[in-house]
């Protein structure tokens, strides 16, 4: 396997050139601006990767899985597959806030070889005071052109990481769907719209890039809350030979949610996994079964996920090494004394003591 990695420039080494580089532009800004204001404050240390957990918000009283399940063939015909993914972590926290980086991660596969650019990673210092001014700037920098002036309260610190991760990864969706031609677009978690996190609008707009350059949107989650008779539907697996998929019934959303993907469970190889895998509903049943088959002659599956798509994850995921380097960048540029956190579960209670990330 093949892996080449793009150098990030001026314009951004996505499959196709032009692209729109305001927001990662405001990205860096940003995170320059947030970071002057710490110079000679200690930091302590917490490295902490942050998750964004979907609220399962749909009805699934009546959820059921067809019997019967869809066999996927395979179709090696020559078909760009690219996937998107971000993540973040809490670095520590200083007096006034708390310092976290965000970073973002999109590979595609072409002509047998992985190729990736990452964006980031993207250093902030989050505090009461900037919150509000940071989440709108960035907000505004790129889906002001489309929806018009949006200023909104920002959420509390804690939550902020995750929604400007989620700000980022809609961002890299929208450059995807509007630069690739004829592709397989895979996207990390549902095609649920309606929250915060997700606008309808937002969703629908990416959906219908995708859609006029005659690409088919697939997004696969890694874990879902969604059950048939009190089963969960990726555990449902009947005894027929992979790949294929199951195709649910019954499945509605209360508003303000609103479903824009028909959702299955797929089962790509003979791994006992299977995945909740959304596609677009306004994509014909043949559009749909044609970009399963290109997916799967021209991508890895390996424990039936998309190798494009775990790339992805894989590369946009902190080390610990990494965390290491930041913080030294921190300290030599600003000046910021780290000290280690005492971790006030176990100094209470011993070995009994779970620590925060229990509690």
């Amino acid at each position: 396997m093949v892996i080449e990695q793009y150098t990030i420039t001026n314009k951004y080494n996505f499959p196709q050139p032009t692209i729109d580089s305001i927001l990662p532009q405001r990205f860096f800004e940003q995170s320059l601006n947030s970071l002057k204001q710490i110079q000679h404050q200690q930091l302590q240390s917490n490295p902490q990767n942050l998750h964004q957990f979907s609220i399962n918000e749909q009805s699934t009283s009546n959820l059921q899985l067809k019997p019967v399940p869809i066999s996927i063939k395979t179709d090696h015909q020559e078909t760009l597959v690219a996937a998107v993914d971000t993540s973040t972590i809490k670095i520590g926290d200083t007096s006034t806030g708390i310092i976290i980086a965000i970073r973002g991660a999109t590979t595609w596969k072409q002509n047998g070889t992985y190729r990736y650019t990452r964006l980031g990673p993207f250093i902030f210092h989050i505090t009461e005071d900037n919150k509000n001014q940071l989440f709108n700037t960035l907000e505004h920098a790129y889906f002001s052109t489309t929806y018009g002036s949006i200023h909104q309260a920002a959420p509390n610190i804690m939550q902020m990481p995750t929604r400007l991760a989620g700000l980022l990864e809609r961002w890299m969706q929208t450059m995807l769907a509007k630069t690739i031609n004829n592709g397989v677009l895979l996207f990390d978690g549902s095609l649920t719209s309606g929250t915060i996190d997700t606008p309808v609008q937002r969703l629908k707009e990416i959906l219908s890039y995708a859609r006029r350059n005659n690409s088919t949107v697939l997004a696969f989650s890694k874990a879902t809350t969604l059950r048939a008779n009190g089963i969960l539907i990726t555990e449902q697996l009947p005894n027929h030979a992979p790949p294929y998929l199951l195709e649910t019934m019954g499945l509605h959303s209360k508003p303000p949610i609103i479903l824009l993907g028909d959702v299955y469970v797929a089962r790509l190889n003979k791994a006992n996994f299977a995945f909740r895998l959304d596609v677009d509903k306004e994509t014909s049943v043949e559009q749909r079964m044609d970009a399963l088959q290109k997916l799967m002659g021209n991508d890895l599956y390996t424990q039936s996920y998309p190798e494009t798509l775990r790339l992805s994850h894989v590369l946009c995921t902190f080390t610990a090494n990494e965390v290491l380097a930041m913080k030294h960048f921190i300290t030599r540029k600003h000046g910021i004394q780290i000290v280690n956190r005492p971790d006030i579960h176990k100094l209470l209670f011993g070995s009994f003591g779970k620590g925060e990330i229990y509690s």
